[in-house]
């Protein structure tokens, strides 16, 4: 990802905790033993290059099993980090709020910072919030890299819509190729990396903070997450926040396919909103007029690409971000109309190079995001059923099939076949859950959430009436009073909630949404860097 904080210095020392597991293995694992769990040893987080330490986060490590069912085996680390409660009465402590930004490949401590500020003093000075980079990713070791990113994502890249035979071959021979590289580095890690074992790699954090339940605040991807350890253990929640809720029964060919039609949906509402601003960027006066005038761009990059660098798959990159969050459709209007109305590139490769371009942490995230996805569930390994689909697909939602299908196909060639996904649903075990979601959400489907929401009985959704993803902390509150009153002492709404949307930004905001960009891009609601979105079209 583009923001991963430093290694950690902290190594567990030799003090062991029981932390017994709740129910056997599921997707591949046979039975899992009871496991030791050495206390986390906390330090000061190291310097991050640009970057002001906060002398409040603190960083450690927890030694996990890599095979649940050999716990005495192999062991890898997951990196973590936190801000301590602030509250001297143990009497008021809440204990730990473990949160995940989504991916799979995102690493929560780069959001801890960004929670604790966030949430209100009464909830915050409450909770210990605890980050954690889950099994390959970031700071945790290994550290999973399948490729030079420098080469992979050399721009610009071969167009991502395949316009002959011979441009589909040589799509289908980098996903291979990837798939291949993956395999060879990782061969010993890549059956391990799970959802089932990221789940229980939760557990053992909570053991290794001493902690006999935890808080859980889970984005996107990470409200499956959520969704899978809630399954497994029950009776070790506390409170559950489940924020951008993914599908648990479309794990995940299926959930790429439902995602292709809602950032459709999406993209249509951006070039709408841009038609309704005609007076000020001058692309079309109506969807069709928008719409035309955008593809008419993405095919002149086909063969001129804008500063030599951002072809058509760049601009998708790029452009798929702005369905995430309407605060950057003012700030991506004005570079595409600067770009097709004065030739001016400068806004187009800016864009680019603060949201579409890769780097080693980029292909981290992407990297750790397949190993996930691919061994998780069954893949197709007939790429004539990936075409078939996908040509389908594309006739109603161009903007992102083909993108969303070259980001997942190394799954058709991936060297690790796919396992049986959790069976998640609730439980009467489990307290009250408050469920967080946009109507309009593209990465996390509306529809999807709603099948999420009855697997839990026990649970309550706050729907946003707008669409952007991650609605806790994002400037709504309503949405915030909610989740408030839940962490602060479980308190949902008696039945399911609306709350309005936040008002659609105005061109006159352009400048600023440019000027906050940065801070969005750290925090949910943005959740744009934090979340592993750049370049990273597919992330859930």
């Amino acid at each position: 990802m583009k923001r991963v904080l430093g290694m950690v210095a902290g190594m567990a020392v030799l003090v062991a905790l029981v932390a017994s597991v709740e129910q056997p293995a599921m997707a591949g694992n046979t039975a899992v033993g009871t496991t030791r769990v050495a206390p986390a040893v906390w330090s000061a987080c190291p310097r991050v290059a640009g970057k002001a330490a906060d002398a409040a986060l603190e960083c450690a490590t927890v030694q996990v099993p890599l095979d649940y069912s050999r716990p005495t085996g192999r062991s890898i680390t997951v990196a973590i980090n936190r801000i301590k409660a602030r509250t001297t009465r143990s009497a008021d402590r809440l204990g730990a709020l473990l949160i995940n930004p989504g991916g799979p490949g995102a690493s929560g401590r780069a959001l801890t910072e960004y929670v604790a500020a966030g949430l209100p003093a009464g909830v915050r000075e409450r909770y210990d919030i605890i980050g954690f980079d889950p099994r390959g990713v970031g700071g945790s070791e290994p550290a999973v890299h399948c490729v030079d990113p420098e080469v992979f994502y050399q721009a610009p890249r071969q167009d991502a819509v395949p316009h002959s035979v011979a441009d589909e071959q040589r799509l289908l021979a980098r996903a291979a190729e990837y798939a291949r590289s993956c395999g060879e580095r990782y061969s010993w890690l890549l059956p391990h990396l799970t959802t089932e074992n990221a789940a229980r790699d939760l557990d053992q954090i909570r053991a290794a903070l001493g902690e006999a339940k935890i808080s859980y605040l889970g984005f996107s991807y990470g409200s499956y997450l959520g969704a899978v350890y809630a399954t497994l253990f029950p009776k070790r929640v506390k409170r559950l926040v489940l924020d951008s809720n993914v599908d648990p029964t479309a794990v995940w060919y299926r959930s790429n396919l439902a995602q292709d039609h809602s950032f459709e949906r999406r993209h249509r509402q951006f070039l709408t909103w841009t038609a309704e601003h005609n007076d000020v960027y001058k692309l079309g006066r109506t969807l069709k007029q928008t719409q035309f005038a955008y593809y008419a761009m993405r095919d002149r990059l086909r063969t001129r690409p804008a500063g030599g660098l951002i072809g058509p798959s760049e601009l998708d990159d790029t452009f798929t971000l702005a369905g995430y969050s309407d605060r950057l459709w003012p700030q991506f209007a004005q570079a595409w109309s600067d770009y097709v109305r004065q030739g001016d590139t400068k806004g187009l490769i800016g864009l680019y190079d603060k949201h579409g371009k890769n780097d080693v942490d980029d292909e981290n995230g992407y990297a750790v995001y397949l190993g996930v996805q691919c061994r998780d569930a069954q893949w197709p390994r007939q790429w004539s059923k990936w075409r078939t689909d996908m040509t389908e697909a594309h006739r109603t939602a161009p903007f992102l099939t083909w993108p969303n299908a070259w980001f997942n196909a190394p799954c058709a060639f991936w060297p690790v076949s796919g396992g049986t996904p959790v069976d998640v649903r609730g439980s009467a075990k489990l307290p009250p859950v408050l469920m967080l979601q946009a109507r309009d959400d593209a990465p996390t489907p509306y529809e999807g959430a709603l099948r999420m929401r009855r697997l839990f009985p026990t649970a309550r959704m706050v729907v946003d009436q707008g669409g952007n993803h991650g609605v806790a902390l994002s400037g709504n509150r309503c949405v915030d009073r909610h989740l408030a009153a839940y962490l602060r002492d479980g308190t949902l709404p008696r039945r399911d909630a609306t709350c309005a949307a936040l008002p659609a930004p105005r061109p006159a905001e352009r400048m600023a949404a440019h000027r906050a960009t940065a801070s969005a891009s750290s925090g949910a609601g943005g959740l744009l860097g934090v979340l592993g979105l750049l370049g990273l079209p597919s992330l859930k």
